[in-house]
């Protein structure tokens, strides 16, 4: 038995501290084990406190915490932020709806109004191309880069 208190008086000693960072964050008498006395008289006792570490209670939810905090207010309380919730809630769906109605809108819209331009726009870019290899054909490669010539009139179309 000596052999064992030497080992407590041992691990005494040479506390680091660090038993707090290892021991149970919850140190209630109910989740606390002791272990049975160690030596035969009651100077040589020594109870040594062992944690067990409850891992089959499930750990509380923010949710499921929020919920257990609402009996402490009153009833009104906890009425009128229901219905502040609920209103902002269905605001925001609303809300969102109406976006997605909105940029449908804007974008069928666009479409609708800037495609013809787009079109002739790229038309007329097709045509002065054209027009630009007809004259490279006629007259050069040179001429065609270089502009109308100063003496001739212009081509009819």
């Amino acid at each position: 038995m000596s052999m064992i208190t030497d080992k407590v008086d041992e691990l005494d000693q040479s506390d680091s501290g660090m038993e707090s960072l290892i021991a149970s964050k919850d140190d209630t008498p109910e989740r606390r084990t002791e272990l049975p006395s160690v030596g035969n008289s009651p100077s040589e006792e020594r109870p040594l406190a062992l944690f067990k570490e409850y891992d089959d209670e499930p750990d509380e939810t923010f949710s499921e915490r929020l919920w257990g905090l609402t009996e402490m207010f009153p009833e009104c309380v906890r009425n009128g932020t229901h219905a502040v919730t609920t209103k902002t809630w269905s605001g925001m769906k609303s809300l969102y709806g109406l976006s997605r109605s909105m940029m449908w809108i804007v974008a069928s819209s666009s479409v609708i109004l800037f495609a013809p331009v787009i079109f002739e726009v790229e038309r007329a870019q097709v045509e002065e191309m054209q027009k630009s290899q007809q004259k490279q054909v006629l007259l050069g490669t040179n001429t065609a880069l270089s502009g109308p010539m100063p003496n001739m009139p212009p081509m009819p179309r």
